[in-house]
């Protein structure tokens, strides 16, 4: 792997069949999470073996040699990121390399139950911006999605971000039925925080408790109920993910949508995932996938992990099969969003 003292060239690029480059890397950290979301996991999951998970010190390799090849965002994921076991020494690892300027940004993903004790720890190790799991603001709702009664925690968590300097965006899930009445109060409480706000249209990833198709809210529908009150204008912000960004005017916060069902949004896509397992995917609606932990482990990691990623990029597809027919999503894949990496 690469001298982690000296700038890494970007020789290679990573570039797909379509011309598109990857450029922006999501890297699960763990399987485990701290709350069982409905829509993510099931309530009963058999998490991986430690030995199938890659060690931190393999994950930051890997991370090194997508920077060789590129690669100037990365986010990690999980499961919940901040549950890993020494998880912050991988996020100071990745930090210096920011500052060495081999990466652009460090950011992740999380529910926020940890942030109240690991905000400022995120902070000094040169995180600017994370994005938090939120589907509702109250009580009980909160503990009927997630199956677990930790809304103080996240609430908590999100004021320890904001004391620490860092850029919070809300990511929500609309849920057909749940949350669905509330989501116009879940964006006037994201303006009156000074935080931008992504909403998600649920996607047939894994089997859990409840239909997709009875979860199942398209944004189509909940924008005109928003207009009511904001008025909202297409911005140019773009973070390297698949959101479509509004401005609202009157205040400094944004909104989001992701639509993978209702908006295709896989012709620009510039990211690839890994799993904490080391299973590549490059899309996350496909099932195909590398294995890049053979290539870590085996006596000449560098020159085989380039070649998986070759034969990675060189499969990606053009974009997911996700769709509605009818009352019936298609294009359904069998893992669990927890077990891919957000």
């Amino acid at each position: 792997m690469p001298d982690s003292k000296q700038n890494i060239p970007a020789t290679r690029p990573l570039k797909d069949p379509f011309g598109r480059s990857i450029t922006y890397l999501r890297l699960s950290v763990t399987d485990r999470c701290d709350l069982r979301c409905r829509y993510c996991m099931a309530e009963n999951m058999v998490f991986l073996p430690k030995p199938d998970v890659l060690t931190l010190e393999e994950m930051l390799g890997l991370s090194r040699a997508f920077m060789e090849r590129g690669v100037r965002r990365i986010r990690l994921t999980g499961g919940e990121p901040l549950v890993r076991k020494g998880i912050i020494w991988l996020i100071n690892a990745l930090g210096d390399e920011v500052k060495r300027g081999n990466l652009d940004e460090l950011t992740l993903t999380t529910n926020g139950t940890q942030l109240p004790h690991m905000a400022e720890d995120l902070a000094r190790a040169g995180v600017k911006r994370i994005n938090v799991s939120l589907d509702t603001l109250d009580a009980d709702l909160f503990s009927e999605i997630t199956r677990r009664n930790r809304l103080a925690d996240v609430l908590n968590g999100i004021k320890a971000a904001k004391a620490a300097g860092l850029q919070v965006k809300i990511n929500t899930v609309a849920l057909k039925g749940q949350n669905e009445t509330e989501l116009p109060a879940l964006l006037d409480w994201c303006i009156g925080e000074g935080l931008d706000l992504t909403l998600i249209e649920t996607m047939p990833l894994g089997d859990v408790a409840d239909a997709r198709e009875d979860q199942y809210l398209p944004l189509t529908d909940v924008l005109p109920k928003l207009l009511k009150k904001h008025n909202l204008s297409p911005s140019g912000h773009r973070t390297g993910g698949p959101a479509r960004y509004f401005n609202i005017e009157g205040t400094t916060s944004r909104l989001g949508l992701i639509t993978p069902l209702t908006g295709n949004f896989c012709e620009g896509c510039n990211r690839v995932r890994v799993t904490c397992t080391g299973r590549i995917y490059m899309c996350l609606g496909q099932d195909d996938h590398v294995d890049l932990r053979a290539a870590i482990r085996s006596d000449n990691p560098q020159v085989n992990l380039n070649t998986a990623l070759d034969k990675a990029i060189g499969i990606k597809p053009k974009g997911h099969d996700f769709a509605m027919k009818g009352d019936q999503m298609v294009g359904k894949v069998g893992r669990h969003m927890s077990q891919t990496g957000g």
